[in-house]
C-alpha cells in the first residue's frame, strides 16, 4: 500500500479522452508514475481486458453486457487487473535489484535530480555488497498510483433489456464507482466535471472510503476542481459523511485537454494562491468535520489528520514552470498531460494521428462545440473524426448513428434522451431552426453549432483499439483526440526518459514557435473566449452580468500576477520582461473594448 510513502514524481498523468491513457498504468506505473484511466466506455474496458490478460498470461472470462450490472463488473474486472498485474511488474524490478537491471536503472534515471531517493541509490551503486542501502533504497520506491476518472455528468439512468428503468445504484457513473469500490485494489477515484450530490453520498456504501484500524483509506478520492471555493463546499460534502478527499486537483478552464470547464476569467495563479494561503485552514476544518462524523457513525477514526494533497494542471510546458508551482504555490504535483500524447511509452495514439499532431499547425488546436455535453471541448482540426463529421454533412446526413449512448441526454424532440451528436437529433433540430428563425445568418450560425457535434464516445477510444489491434464495433475507426492548445509547443515523438527529463529541466523539448508563459497562454484563452463566446453574443442572448464580472475577473488576475512577481526574476530565469510586457498588451485589450 502506497497511501503514506513520500511521492516519487513531481508530476501525473491525468486522464485523457477514453482511450488515450486506458492502458498508461501497464506501461509506467511500475516506475513510480502516477496516471489516470478513464472507466466511462465499459465495452473499451472490456476490449482492453480481453488484450491485457491475453499479454500478461491471466484468466480472461467475458463479462457480457447481458449481465446484470454488468458495468460495475467490468469495472471491477480491469481495475483488478491493471492492480495485479503493475504490483507484479513492481515487485518483480523490486526484488531484482542488483545495482545492474534495466527496471532499477530505469526506475532512477526518470527520477528529478534532487530527488533523495536518486541520491541514496548512487550510495548503494558504490557499495553493491550493502544489503542494508539496499533495502533502504527499495524502502523509499514505490510503484505508481492508479486512478479511475469518473465524469460526475455521465450518471445517465439505466433500463434492463426490456426497457425497464432500473433502481439508481444502476446509473453510469454510480455503476462505474461501484466496480472500483468494491474491487480488491489500492487505487483512488479522480471526481471530474462538477457537483454529483446522489453520486457521492452513494460511497458511504463502501468501507474503502474510510479509514480501517490502521488508519488508512484504502480507496482515496481525488476532486478535479476550478477554484478553492468549490473545493470547501464538496470537501465538506464528503468530510460530513465521514469520508477524507485526499488531493483536490485545480485546473485551468481553457488552457488544458478535453472539455474545457470555463471559470468566469478566474485565472489559475490567483486560484493557486488561494489554496497556499488557507491549504492548513481547510486541512484541520475537514478533518474536524471528518472525524466528528465518523464518531457518529461508530466507525473507526484517523489516527492522525491524512495527507490533503493539492495539485494542478493545464497548460504546463517546462522546467521553469513546473518549479514555480511545486516551489512557489507549495503544490504536491503538476499534471503534464497533452505533452504524454508524444510518448508512446506512456500513452497511447494511434501512428495515424500521432503524425498529424507532429506536423500540426498552432491554428489546428480550437475551442469548439463539438462535445454533446454542451461543453467547450478542446479539439483538433486535422483528426479523423473531424474528417468524418464533414463527409457526412457533404453527403446530406450530418451527424453519427450513435450506438453507445454515453452522452444521450437530450430529450427536446423524444420521451428517451437521445444524443446531441446523433442523426436522429442533429436532423430534427435543424429543421426546427430553419422554421423558427426567418433570418438566414442567424439560422446559419445556429445551425453550425449543431454541426459541430461529434461521436466521442466512438473516437476517443478508436486510437488504442487500433493501435493493439483490435476489431472496432460496427466499423467506426475514426479517431477523435482532444489535446489542450499547449501541444502546439511540442513536435516530435519522445521517449519516457525525454519527457521526464524535458519536466526536470534536465533538455529541452519544445519547437521553434514563440511560447509564452503558461499564464500568460491562460490569460489569453481567456479574453480571447470573452470576446467571442460572452461579447459577441446577439443582444437577446447577452448576460451583462457575466460580461463584466469575467472582464473584472480577468484585470484582478493581471493586478496579481503584477503583485506577486513584482520581482519576476525570481521567478522566471528566462522571459521575465516579456512576461510584464504581455500583461500589459493583454489589460490594454481588456480596457480597451
Amino acid at each position: 500500500m502506497i497511501v503514506n510513502k513520500a511521492p516519487i514524481h513531481q508530476f501525473h498523468i491525468p486522464v485523457m479522452g477514453l482511450g488515450f491513457t486506458i492502458d498508461s498504468p501497464f506501461k509506467i506505473a511500475h516506475f513510480g508514475i502516477n496516471s489516470a484511466v478513464s472507466v466511462m466506455e465499459d465495452d473499451l474496458l472490456e476490449k482492453m481486458r480481453a488484450h491485457y490478460t491475453l499479454l500478461f498470461n491471466k484468466p480472461y472470462t467475458f463479462i457480457d453486457k447481458s449481465q446484470t450490472d454488468s458495468r460495475a463488473k467490468r469495472v471491477k474486472a480491469y481495475t483488478e487487473l491493471m492492480h495485479v498485474v503493475t504490483d507484479a511488474l513492481f515487485h518483480q524490478g523490486l526484488s531484482q535489484m542488483n545495482g545492474k537491471t534495466d527496471f532499477e536503472k530505469r526506475y532512477m534515471e526518470l527520477l528529478p535530480d534532487d530527488n533523495p531517493l536518486l541520491h541514496l541509490y548512487h550510495l548503494y551503486l558504490s557499495d553493491v555488497e550493502n544489503m542494508e542501502l539496499l533495502n533502504q533504497v527499495r524502502s523509499l520506491m514505490h510503484k505508481g498510483r492508479i486512478e479511475l476518472n469518473i465524469m460526475t455528468k455521465i450518471d445517465r439512468p439505466a433500463f434492463d433489456l426490456k426497457g425497464v428503468a432500473m433502481p439508481p445504484e444502476y446509473s453510469d457513473a454510480k455503476a462505474a464507482l461501484r466496480g472500483i469500490a468494491e474491487s480488491d485494489a489500492d487505487v483512488s477515484i479522480v471526481f471530474s466535471a462538477g457537483f454529483n450530490p446522489g453520486l457521492y453520498a452513494y460511497c458511504e456504501q463502501f468501507s474503502d472510503f474510510f479509514p480501517d484500524e490502521n488508519g488508512i483509506q484504502r480507496k482515496q478520492i481525488i476532486l478535479k476542481v476550478s477554484d478553492f471555493r468549490s473545493a470547501r463546499v464538496q470537501g465538506l460534502f464528503f468530510a460530513k459523511k465521514g469520508i477524507w478527499i485526499s488531493e483536490f486537483r485545480v485546473e485551468s478552464g481553457l488552457n488544458c485537454g478535453g472539455h474545457a470547464f470555463v471559470s468566469e476569467g478566474t485565472l489559475m495563479g490567483p486560484v493557486l494562491q488561494e489554496f497556499k494561503d488557507k491549504r492548513n485552514q481547510l486541512m484541520d476544518e475537514l478533518f474536524q468535520s471528518c472525524q466528528t462524523a465518523l464518531q457518529n457513525k461508530n466507525r473507526l477514526q484517523y489516527h492522525e489528520q491524512p495527507k490533503l494533497r493539492v495539485t494542478a494542471q493545464g497548460g504546463i510546458g517546462n522546467a521553469e514552470e513546473n518549479e514555480l508551482l511545486i516551489n512557489y504555490y507549495q503544490l504536491d504535483s503538476c499534471g503534464w498531460g497533452s505533452p504524454f500524447l508524444m510518448v508512446p511509452e506512456a500513452t497511447t495514439v494511434d501512428d495515424a494521428t500521432l503524425e498529424q499532431l507532429i506536423n500540426a499547425r498552432q491554428e489546428d488546436y480550437y475551442l469548439s462545440h463539438a462535445s454533446p455535453l454542451g461543453v467547450p471541448f478542446n479539439n483538433f482540426k486535422s483528426s479523423s473524426s473531424d474528417q468524418q463529421r464533414i463527409n457526412r454533412i457533404s453527403k446530406g446526413r450530418p451527424g453519427s448513428p450513435c450506438y453507445k449512448k454515453f452522452l444521450s441526454f437530450n430529450t427536446e424532440f423524444t420521451d428517451k434522451p437521445i444524443c446531441t451528436a446523433s442523426r436522429q437529433y442533429q436532423h430534427r433540430k435543424i429543421q426546427q431552426i430553419k422554421n423558427e428563425y426567418a433570418d438566414t445568418a442567424i439560422a446559419n450560425q445556429k445551425i453550425e453549432i449543431v454541426l459541430e457535434k461529434e461521436c466521442l464516445c466512438e473516437g476517443l477510444g478508436s486510437s488504442a483499439l487500433q493501435v493493439h489491434g483490435i476489431e472496432h464495433d460496427y466499423g467506426l475507426k475514426a479517431v477523435a483526440i482532444c489535446p489542450g492548445p499547449n501541444l502546439a509547443y511540442f513536435s516530435g515523438v519522445f521517449t519516457l526518459n525525454q519527457m521526464c527529463s524535458h519536466i526536470y529541466g534536465r533538455i529541452n523539448l519544445l519547437n521553434q514557435l514563440n511560447r509564452p508563459h503558461m499564464f500568460i497562454n491562460e490569460l489569453k484563452l481567456n479574453i480571447d473566449y470573452w470576446e467571442k463566446h460572452i461579447k459577441s453574443k446577439i443582444p437577446e442572448e447577452q448576460d451583462a452580468t457575466l460580461l463584466e464580472k469575467y472582464k473584472s475577473n480577468l484585470l484582478k488576475g493581471i493586478d496579481y500576477y503584477r503583485g506577486v512577481f513584482s520581482n519576476i526574476k525570481v521567478f522566471m530565469k528566462s522571459n521575465a520582461e516579456v512576461f510584464l510586457m504581455e500583461l500589459d498588451k493583454m489589460e490594454e485589450r481588456l480596457k480597451a473594448e
